[in-house]
């Protein structure tokens, strides 16, 4: 399921959901601790694990960009800043699992959103694959399917 799309005020929000059968804490071993990050986001690594903390960003070209946390909640938030935005996971327990809430708060839709969109998608799915055990192959090929579907996505978004 895509995205879902929203205008405020000041920009715009994507939120992803996800169901899975999972407990809260074993999730969050994923998004924060740098063994599990780097097997769904291997150029993330968590440097400082607190409101006020870092993660890095491997730009890949031998540069790090640091994203600072601005909200950070034990087993239940996680918000960093992504270049001009922002990206929060928020986990929620559930009698048989979690939901994992992902929302990036993009100030302003450029060519590069679909790619983020399209990332974070894979990013999901690739998580949930490695909690269940299974292996995640094709990441290139689903990227590619979802950014032409996002691609489209915002397109209609953008022209209402």
């Amino acid at each position: 399921m895509l995205a879902v799309l929203t205008q405020g005020e000041d920009g715009y929000f994507a939120r992803f959901e996800r169901h899975l059968k999972h407990p809260v804490e074993k999730v969050w071993s994923y998004l924060t601790e740098n063994d599990k990050l780097a097997k769904w986001f291997s150029e993330l690594r968590v440097d400082e694990l607190r409101e006020g903390g870092i993660i890095t960003f491997d730009m890949q070209d031998g540069t790090f960009e640091e994203l600072e946390i601005i909200a950070f909640e034990l087993h239940t938030v996680l918000e960093y800043t992504w270049g001009e935005d922002r990206v929060r996971f928020e986990l929620y327990p559930q009698a048989d699992g979690c939901r994992l809430v992902l929302i990036e708060k993009i100030n302003r839709i450029t060519d590069h959103t679909p790619r983020d969109l399209a990332g974070w998608h894979v990013c999901l799915d690739v998580i949930q694959a490695l909690l269940e055990g299974k292996s995640f192959d094709s990441r290139k090929e689903v990227w590619e399917v979802e950014y032409e579907k996002y691609a489209q996505h915002i397109k209609r978004f953008t022209e209402k």
